[in-house]
């Protein structure tokens, strides 16, 4: 296809690199060039092949992930970049070198799908859709007994919780201690939008709107969820109803 991201898999580990593989397979946006075993070969295949995403190990011989996009940062026209990783301990790491995401491996397609839809092409050129700077990228919240990251771009919902806020990634739940004014402040409001005094809400989990009958309106999330929305916040839902009128909510 005339859209598709020419991507090239870079990892050691022969079944994690085979597995990429295979997701890549399943995914029509993607079209695999090559693949690599170390960041030195890699170089190389890049220069030959000029693909427009990387998946990439850390943890590799020779030329590690890390110090291969720290090569490829100087240049003008470099590809995307995915960290595909074991290791949780490098995430602040790449970020710093502009990676797209940070995944863990074993990587399922749903979450390789929300990385790759990061990544597109302009006229051909190899570019990434950019997060401002003003926008927050994670949160690193409390876990058991440590703390973990959650990417802003995995949050699927916001509800506070008195001086908690619940953030909702997939099937787990994180507490952030953070009024929801100031997370709201922090969350790209291109992504994100407020439905009520309580909750916030990623735009592409909003389905559709129902009327309650009682003089109000919900949302209708992809999971089956309903939330309230709040006279207040009625003008941020009519706003997305592309193409329709004010009156029709």
């Amino acid at each position: 296809m005339a859209d598709s991201l020419r991507t090239l898999i870079v990892d050691d580990e022969p079944l994690a690199a085979e597995r990429l593989q295979i997701l890549c397979g399943r995914l029509p946006r993607l079209s695999l060039v090559g693949a690599a075993t170390n960041g030195a070969s890699a170089l190389r295949l890049i220069e030959s092949l000029k693909p427009d995403l990387i998946l990439l190990d850390i943890q590799m011989p020779e030329m590690d992930g890390m110090a291969l996009a720290q090569t490829l940062a100087g240049q003008p026209s470099k590809p995307a970049i995915i960290f595909v990783t074991a290791y949780d301990n490098f995430a602040v790491s790449a970020f710093d070198v502009a990676a797209v995401d940070y995944l863990l491996k074993p990587v399922e397609i749903e979450r390789l799908t929300r990385a790759i839809d990061r990544v597109g092409t302009v006229g051909g050129a190899r570019t990434v859709i950019p997060e401002q700077a003003s926008w927050a990228r994670e949160f690193w919240v409390p876990d058991r007994n440590g703390v973990v990251r959650v990417a802003a771009g995995d949050i699927d919902l916001v509800e506070a919780e008195r001086d908690y806020m619940r953030l909702h990634v997939g099937a787990r739940s994180y507490l952030l201690h953070e009024t929801i004014s100031n997370l709201e402040r922090k969350l790209d409001p291109e992504r994100f939008v407020r439905l009520h005094r309580s909750t916030l809400v990623r735009r592409d989990r909003i389905t559709g709107f129902r009327h309650n009958g009682v003089g109000g309106w919900e949302a209708q999330l992809q999971d089956g969820r309903s939330l309230r929305v709040g006279r207040t916040y009625l003008a941020s839902a009519r706003a997305m109803v592309n193409g329709g009128s004010a009156e029709q909510l």
